[in-house]
């Protein structure tokens, strides 16, 4: 069964972001979705027709990893970002353990704004050891590589330019400000209390 692109529209007319960034990056993610099954299809043919002990097999295999992370990140950001201003709540589990980490939950925020804000492209994600029980705020160059294994992932940012780059040119800073207003932190709360059970 092919993966599906989520409909992502409802976040058009979010304060901060045009619609034409909206509009250009949500192209972007459906180019991932896209490839993702393109490769799949590949490979399973690659695989039926015995082909797998070639050159071509095992670069689509490692590329299999930057596109289905591309689509699943994407999905993860734009699912953790709304219209409305959604603050996380004081006995919120999430932010009981934000405390715990960071000591405050405005250390949690600038320890996480302080990754989105470093040079390079990638991505920041707050992660959940669920084996630790403790939360990372990690920075993730490539889609593919540099993932904390066995974590979930709860808050994700893109920092490539094509997430800012139309509305704020190189003013990644201003960037990371409207996304933090953006989140929906009913969302984070969510993938957090799911991570827990």
């Amino acid at each position: 069964m092919a993966y599906e692109s989520i409909n992502f529209d409802n976040l058009l007319g979010m304060k901060g972001f045009s619609d034409k960034l909206l509009q250009n990056h949500f192209k972007l993610y459906q180019g991932y979705v896209a490839n993702t099954n393109k490769l799949i299809d590949t490979l399973k043919k690659m695989l039926d027709d015995g082909n797998t002990s070639s050159p071509e097999f095992a670069e689509l295999k490692r590329r299999l990893g930057w596109e289905f992370n591309g689509m699943r990140l994407h999905e993860l950001y734009f699912g953790n970002m709304s219209k409305e201003n959604k603050e996380i709540g004081d006995d919120s589990p999430l932010y009981k353990k934000m405390l715990e980490t960071f000591g405050t939950g405005q250390k949690c925020e600038d320890d996480f704004k302080a990754a989105g804000a470093m040079r390079g492209i990638g991505w920041v994600i707050m992660y959940y050891d669920k084996v630790a029980d403790k939360l990372f705020n990690t920075w993730i160059n490539e889609h593919d590589a540099g993932h904390f294994s066995g974590c979930i992932p709860l808050l994700v940012m893109d920092v490539f330019e094509h997430a800012f780059i139309t509305d704020y040119g190189l003013d990644r800073k201003s960037y990371i400000e409207v996304f933090i207003k953006a989140i929906d932190w009913n969302a984070v709360a969510r993938r957090f209390e799911a991570a827990k059970v």
